[in-house]
């Protein structure tokens, strides 16, 4: 019988989660290597899921299609179809609320389950219900699924990351009483928040085992890494007092879109084109959000992240704003301000300190009503009809990008 002074949470992972749709989709996929990727024609983009046998291969996710295609010769390439996996994703939530009402989604695959207060209903073993759950998404979707089970979401994290993805019943408790005969004979850069970066400091450090850092003084991280420190050592210690809550990001802090353009762009006018349409972009979901923000944020930068190339910058508006028009001219300036004439292949656009937009201040030489009541209009026939529905004009030129991204969720085609 669980400890009752203790949750149980799940972190339930979806393996190759796209690939495993498409497998799923079509049976005679089912023994070939494949991979969720750009368009095979032009052999662009990377790698955005690679099936176990694509993975026997060494392809790996996040590398370029070209390089995948050279370890696996007889790769077949899949074009991404996201609305798919977001209507798929959403129909695992509602299997995973059958057992649970404290469901968190943490990624398009991969959720939490708080389920400390239902497993009495599934026989009081949160094992058994970990594999009643796989074999019921297994059943309903054809995707393998594999479960972190723990005291909190961190551990949860850890014991599906490390542990359950490497066994063959794909479900792993870990244990806080345990840690030193489980998580703490791990590299440091298998500790949920070390990254390759902080793996280079804990190596100069002497760091090589997660042992060595849970045994170290919070004191010693703290004065070293600041905040992140402490966390770093609670993390190794198993320590996590976050709930499993659908608020969690109801709080935003910011609404903001990024866009990799298919070519490098040289010259201002065809930057600022796409710079309206991200500033376009942006309100729009502030809107429907019923947010505005006072905070500017702008960034580029080149094809070559070896070269650092480009800018971020930001400034605070005159006054709050969820208007295209106005966050472009302020967008424009920092532009101007900050370019050093170098060629651009990502673009970025950030309203933040965001309040509600049901109080304006007046002002006496501009019609805000006007403006507001015509974006609104603007956003009900995107809405009804499309994004492309209604377009400025500038995204007709050759520069523009929206009627492209209006086919695209994400970055990736519907």
């Amino acid at each position: 019988m669980p400890n009752v002074n203790k949750r149980i949470v799940f972190l339930v992972d979806m393996q190759s989660f796209y690939a495993s749709i498409e497998k799923a989709a079509n049976p005679q996929l089912r023994n070939q290597p494949i991979v969720v990727a750009g368009d095979p024609e032009r052999r662009s983009g990377v790698i955005l899921a690679a099936c176990p046998i694509a993975k026997s291969y060494g392809v790996v996710t996040a590398e370029a299609l070209w390089q995948a295609q050279q370890k696996c010769r007889s790769l077949v390439v899949v074009r991404p179809r996201m609305e798919m996996y977001i209507r798929i994703s959403m129909q695992i939530t509602q299997i995973f609320e059958a057992f649970t009402d404290k469901v968190e989604p943490y990624s398009i695959d991969e959720q939490f389950l708080d389920v400390t207060g239902s497993v009495h209903l599934f026989g009081g073993d949160a094992l058994k219900m970990a594999a009643q759950i796989r074999r019921r998404v297994w059943l309903e979707t054809g995707i393998n699924c594999r479960v972190g089970i723990g005291e909190n979401k961190v551990l949860a994290k850890m014991a599906c990351d490390n542990f359950a993805k490497k066994r063959e019943e794909g479900v792993f408790w870990l244990k806080r009483e345990e840690l030193a005969d489980t998580l703490w004979k791990l590299p440091i850069e298998k500790l949920f928040g070390v990254g390759s970066r902080m793996k280079r400091h804990f190596h100069r450090m002497g760091v090589y085992q997660i042992r060595q850092l849970a045994e170290m003084a919070p004191s010693v991280l703290q004065r070293r890494f600041g905040v992140n420190g402490e966390v770093l050592w609670r993390t190794a210690q198993g320590l996590d007092d976050s709930p499993v809550s659908l608020q969690a990001y109801d709080t935003q802090k910011g609404i903001g879109h990024h866009m990799t353009l298919p070519r490098d762009y040289h010259t201002a006018a065809e930057i600022k084109v796409v710079l309206l349409e991200l500033c376009e972009e942006v309100c729009r979901r502030a809107r429907s959000k019923e947010l505005m923000g006072s905070v500017l944020s702008v960034g580029c930068r080149g094809a070559d992240l070896d070269v650092k190339t480009g800018f971020g910058r930001q400034m605070k508006l005159e006054e709050q704003t969820n208007d295209a028009m106005t966050l472009y001219e302020a967008a424009c300036c920092l532009f101007d301000r900050h370019w050093q004439q170098t060629p651009v292949r990502s673009i970025g656009v950030t309203l933040s300190q965001l309040v509600p937009d049901n109080v304006l201040q007046l002002n006496l030489f501009e019609d805000h009503h006007k403006r507001r009541s015509l974006a609104h209009a603007m956003d009900d026939i995107r809405t009804r009809y499309g994004q492309d529905a209604i377009l400025r004009a500038a995204s007709l030129l050759g520069a523009g990008q929206a009627r492209e991204r209006a086919r695209k969720i994400g970055g990736h085609y519907k």
